[in-house]
């Protein structure tokens, strides 16, 4: 059975579909328009009860949020090599960088890009120059953050600084301008429309 993935073009879908790209897996498109609300509607919230984009389905089991179709993908396909093990000493170090995509720098770049100034340290997260920080120090030497090996984890950290670039944002980071020169090189990078 093909897996399904419940997309609209113009959404964060595009970072679900950059990975099932990158795994190089069968699967099926199911558009569900934002603007037509396809994804409020009750068949879609059987799906995903909190009714965004993008949701996954493959066969009996349903998958939602962009981190969590990442890293079970990554698992279902062991072979790609889109995660390290289970048992691996760099697997708490992708982890950590799965949640921290959602949870520091996601609302750290949104803040930054609608210029929003406020006392992040009372909202949970940090704010987007310290989030650059902690992104080039996991970087390294790279090229991706986990050496030669592209993982999840850049498909998570690098499509936040792919949605910034692409939404006007400045970086005066060469590091990290060149971490997406490279990802959008990736001959499936994630493109937009």
């Amino acid at each position: 059975m093909t897996m399904k993935l419940y997309f609209d073009p113009q959404s964060r879908s595009q970072v679900a579909k950059w990975m099932l790209d990158e795994a190089g897996v069968d699967y099926e498109i199911v558009t569900t328009l934002i603007r037509e609300k396809a994804h409020k509607k009750p068949e879609f919230l059987k799906i995903n009860p909190a009714g965004k984009l993008p949701a996954l389905v493959d066969g009996r089991t349903r998958v939602f949020e962009n981190a969590a179709i990442c890293m079970y993908v990554a698992e279902k396909f062991p072979a790609k090599r889109l995660a390290p093990p289970v048992g691996s000493p760099d697997r708490g170090r992708y982890l950590s960088l799965m949640v921290y995509s959602t949870s520091q720098l996601e609302p750290a770049m949104g803040d930054s890009l609608m210029k929003i100034r406020s006392n992040n340290s009372a909202r949970g997260w940090t704010n987007f120059e310290e989030a650059k920080n902690a992104v080039e120090r996991e970087l390294g030497d790279g090229p991706y953050l986990f050496g030669a090996q592209f993982t999840a984890a850049d498909v998570m950290i690098g499509s936040m600084f792919i949605w910034h670039r692409a939404f006007g944002g400045q970086s005066n980071r060469p590091k990290l301008n060149a971490y997406v020169d490279r990802l959008l090189a990736r001959p499936k990078g994630m493109k937009f429309g």
